[in-house]
């Protein structure tokens, strides 16, 4: 863990707590975990929705930053992804829909195997949006970046400059091992809303990145026009 990372001592550790929790509910048999702890507007969702939104505003302060040195490409993804982590805040607890306590609309009425506003519980006939577009093929792409990127990063400099001209956030090895683990466990464990949990994990880990990424020195001088690491490249050999 880096020196200078001082809240990864409260998001990497409550990590591995939920993926204990995960292996010891599994044994336990009780339903303290899915009438509880992962329980729809749980103490999971809730933590899951702030981190997501938290990581919003730090991806949107980047975007602020990038936008003021000019780095138009770096801005586009910092603001994507301030606009991606905002809509999953909202996912998260179907846009306030329970707590104000509105119902959906015939759209979703009609279309929504959960009758929420949301787009994550849509269904195509019977197929559930959720399983085949913010299930697999997203998982998909999040390992990818969680773990392929990590890995060749430092491995490729071309990969290494494409990823740092573009403002993309590099995960630590650290990211990627609890990522994996978290990934098996999920895969074993037989509990209800376990996935629940998994979304937890990952806010925990994303926040993680965007304020710890490998690529530190990108974001650590976004707001200089012409800073050191675009006349060089961070993977250039020092003399």
């Amino acid at each position: 863990m880096p020196a200078n990372a001082p809240l990864d001592r409260v998001l990497l550790p409550l990590v591995a707590a939920n993926i204990t929790a995960l292996v010891i509910f599994h044994f336990l048999r009780t339903d303290f975990f899915h009438t509880v702890y992962a329980i729809e507007d749980g103490p999971a969702e809730w933590a899951t929705a702030i981190l997501l939104f938290i990581s919003f505003l730090v991806l949107a302060r980047h975007a602020a930053r990038f936008a003021r040195a000019g780095r138009k490409p770096a801005m586009a993804i910092m603001a994507l992804g301030a606009l991606l982590f905002f809509f999953a805040s909202g996912e998260e607890i179907s846009w306030g829909q329970r707590i104000v306590g509105w119902e959906a609309g015939e759209f979703f009425t009609e279309n929504s195997h959960r009758e929420e506003t949301n787009l994550h519980n849509l269904k195509i006939g019977e197929v559930k949006l959720v399983k085949v577009l913010f299930g697999n093929i997203l998982t998909l792409v999040l390992l990818l970046w969680l773990v392929g990127l990590t890995l060749i990063y430092k491995r490729m400099p071309a990969v290494a400059k494409t990823a740092d001209h573009w403002a993309i956030p590099v995960a630590g090895y650290r990211h990627a091992v609890l990522v994996l683990l978290a990934s098996g466990v999920i895969a074993l464990v037989d509990l209800q809303r376990k996935w629940e949990v998994y979304e937890f994990i990952f806010s925990l880990v994303a926040l993680s990145i965007f304020l710890y990424p490998q690529n530190a020195h990108v974001f650590g001088r976004a707001r200089h026009a012409r800073s050191k690491s675009e006349r060089q490249p961070a993977h250039a050999p020092q003399r």
